[in-house]
């Protein structure tokens, strides 16, 4: 499974970029806001930072802005990403834009249909917001499944990018299901290399170590 991370804060991608493990980035409009810098710079930021899939979401509620912004968008760097709302207009510019060998990924999905009209309008991927569908009391991990079972059924090549992850759980199940990608908060995936045994079995070892007075 691959891992994105939801930020825009660049010096936290710089930093996790170093580990290896980060293989693109989601943000959108109101993150990149709360930095204070210009939208389309931080963008191009972190397309320089990550060679992996950066999406970059649209304003625009209807088709031809959608459309004028998704390819401006696009003209940042080869890895952008465009994000366009699960609507019908999004579609519509989901379509186009994959006509155009636009990488997209359509996001705020919440049902199963959902999913299979984004495949069918050639998304690059589909984001599923799973924690929103655990607010409201609904099993989001059952939508996860039911996109893999139906992605598998069709050979559709729309990858399922499980998003609204809060938790280390939340990432073990996405996996499980057979998610394709996961966009984690950097402190979930911080998160997810702790555990409890680990740290006592490094205090133990720490402690005998100390206790034979040897040096490396």
């Amino acid at each position: 499974m691959k891992f994105f991370i939801d930020t825009a804060e660049t010096a936290e991608i710089r930093e996790l970029a170093t580990t290896g493990l980060v293989d693109g980035i989601t943000t959108n409009p109101s993150l990149i806001k709360q930095s204070g810098r210009d939208f389309m710079e931080v963008i191009a930021e972190i397309c320089d930072i990550i060679p992996g899939p950066v999406s970059a979401e649209v304003v625009a509620m209807d088709v031809e802005g959608m459309l004028r912004e998704g390819r401006r968008l696009a003209g940042i760097a080869g890895n952008v990403t465009v994000k366009l709302p699960l609507t019908w207009d999004g579609l519509k510019a989901c379509r186009a834009l994959s006509d155009e060998g636009i990488a997209t990924n359509v996001t705020l999905c919440f049902s199963a249909n959902q999913a299979l009209l984004a495949a069918k309008a050639g998304a690059s991927f589909i984001s599923p917001f799973i924690g929103r569908l655990d607010d409201l009391g609904v099993d989001g991990m059952e939508l996860i499944h039911k996109i893999r079972a139906i992605y598998d059924i069709y050979g559709f090549e729309t990858e399922i990018l499980a998003a609204s992850i809060r938790s280390a759980a939340h990432v073990e199940a996405c996996a499980l299901a057979g998610a394709d990608v996961a966009t984690i908060p950097p402190n979930v995936l911080k998160s997810l290399a702790r555990h409890m045994l680990t740290d006592k079995g490094l205090a133990s070892f720490l402690a005998d170590w100390d206790a034979t007075g040897q040096t490396i």
